[in-house]
């Protein structure tokens, strides 16, 4: 499937879209005052040991610490590759220790970064493991191919030299002096890390993975890409000469886009943007999905919304979740879901049916580079799958909470307000003496007391034997206001 990457950069930020067939299938962000940490490598010191969590917190330099688990510490790991099981994380590690990890995920909410103590150094062909004897083949590689680039790896790789290395599905095709010239610059890398442990304060940070427009090159580009637009000459001649010394089979498709419109806009990547910040995303057919993001998943409701089909309900119903199934897929690259993910298809009586649909899904999730496991329907017609995530979502970069609801997604009505304040103002009276009750709040609330809760206002005055008078201010939000003491 042809294939484009367009760059669009800035001095603040670099924006990355893929595009399929003319279609954005993926969008990456990165700012660059906070650049992400996946891949980084740093010095850090254990500053707590948590035995029942079977963890540690890290300070690794950051804001806050970071979190390295049991499962995550290489020393821990007894036993063979398939029986391998952790030593008790106060038998490995103790506090105040000083430790080589690398982050494998991104500060993400509240949580600190994930850390690892196996490290890896992404190349553009292999990812070599300094602390491991392993040769590893990409999943994504068919099966009847793997052994022979095993071994064709291991006659590159001296039986006496330390290290591992993964070999890469874009590396499938590449030859053995590419292969050579990928290993001696991550040893070489390596070898200058190591050398810097021993003067280097802690924490410190020790390596600093590739940004994002030099991470396209070495990542994103496959044989599939036709183009690579760049709308920034300064950027465009560092990625040239980059590709140049690392990645020289792609620099024929780098292109330095200089025109009138700018680069998102003539390609509707801006307005992709837009609609994928939004819950309700269009089906073509008529119906929708409704996309929630929570702390702790993220949900996708189908529904068949105009859709009314053209033989009967249960062929809608399956051309709405064969489709849904198709957006679903590409909604979740686009917006850079993870973790755990529930999918709502509107419910199918056919098993077959259901089997389609499922395979549908899987079928378009296999574009999709992040690791992901996809479970059947449930007894409830639920689909469960998870999707690898090590980054924030697009909407977490580009986003944050509302400051008027609070994230709750909805405010209280102006009635549910002047109801408040009447309470609030019975409480205030019996603490406190005043001449005269002021309240200040939105327009709304102090038009609501003015006109139909204007009697209740009266009474609560009444009631507490002193005179109330209203101020609206509008800078006030819906659920805002004060109460005065005069």
């Amino acid at each position: 499937m042809a294939e484009s990457i367009l760059i669009n950069f800035t001095p603040q930020e670099t924006r990355v879209a893929i595009l399929e067939q003319g279609i954005v299938q993926e969008l990456h962000v990165e700012r660059h005052s906070t650049r992400g940490l996946v891949g980084n490598i740093y010095l850090g010191r254990i500053v707590r040991i948590l035995p029942g969590m079977q963890s540690a917190f890290v300070d690794i330099g950051l804001e806050r610490t970071a979190f390295l688990h049991v499962a995550d510490i290489l020393q821990a790991r007894i036993g063979d590759v398939a029986n391998r099981e952790s030593r008790p994380i106060e038998e490995v590690i103790s506090e105040g220790q000083t430790l080589l990890v690398q982050v494998i995920k991104d500060p993400i909410g509240t949580k600190g970064a994930r850390l690892s103590t196996q490290v890896s150094i992404a190349g553009r062909m292999l990812v070599y493991l300094p602390q491991e004897k392993h040769i590893g083949i990409s999943q994504r590689i068919d099966e009847a191919e793997r052994e022979a680039l095993r071994e064709r790896l291991t006659r590159l790789v001296p039986a006496d030299e330390a290290g591992g290395f993964i070999l890469r599905t874009i590396a499938e095709t590449a030859d053995e002096a590419s292969l050579q010239d990928d290993i001696n610059y991550l040893r070489k890398l390596w070898t200058a890390l190591k050398q810097q442990l021993t003067t280097s304060p802690v924490p410190c940070l020790m390596y600093q993975d590739l940004s994002l427009a030099q991470r396209v090159l070495r990542d994103f580009a496959n044989p599939e890409t036709e183009r690579i637009l760049v709308d920034s000459r300064e950027t465009f001649q560092k990625l040239n000469e980059f590709a140049a010394v690392y990645v020289p089979g792609i620099t024929g498709l780098l292109e330095h886009y200089n025109e009138d419109r700018t680069l998102f806009d003539l390609y509707g990547v801006e307005d992709e943007i837009q609609r994928a910040l939004s819950r309700r995303v269009d089906l073509k057919s008529g119906g929708y999905l409704i996309i929630d993001q929570t702390e702790a998943m993220t949900t996708v409701d189908v529904n068949t919304g105009a859709f009314v089909g053209v033989r009967n309900f249960d062929e809608t119903i399956f051309k709405t979740n064969l489709e849904a199934a198709q957006a679903i897929a590409r909604q979740l690259r686009l917006r850079n879901l993870g973790g755990i993910i529930i999918l709502d298809f509107i419910d199918m009586d056919q098993p077959a049916h259901q089997d389609a649909v499922l395979a549908e899904l899987r079928k378009c999730l296999s574009r999709d580079h992040m690791r992901m496991t996809v479970n059947g329907f449930t007894a409830l017609g639920l689909v469960e799958m998870t999707r690898k995530r090590t980054r924030e979502s697009l909407a977490r970069v580009l986003c944050e909470t509302c400051p008027t609801c609070d994230g709750r997604g909805q405010v209280k009505t102006a009635r549910t307000v002047c109801y408040e304040i009447l309470r609030e103002l019975v409480r205030e009276s019996r603490q406190f003496e005043a001449r005269e009750y002021r309240v200040i709040a939105s327009q709304q609330v102090v038009d609501l007391f003015l006109e139909e809760e204007e009697q209740a206002l009266a009474m609560a005055s009444d009631f507490i034997g002193k005179p109330i008078s209203l101020q609206g201010e509008s800078g006030y939000g819906p659920e805002q206001y004060d109460i005065v003491l005069l």
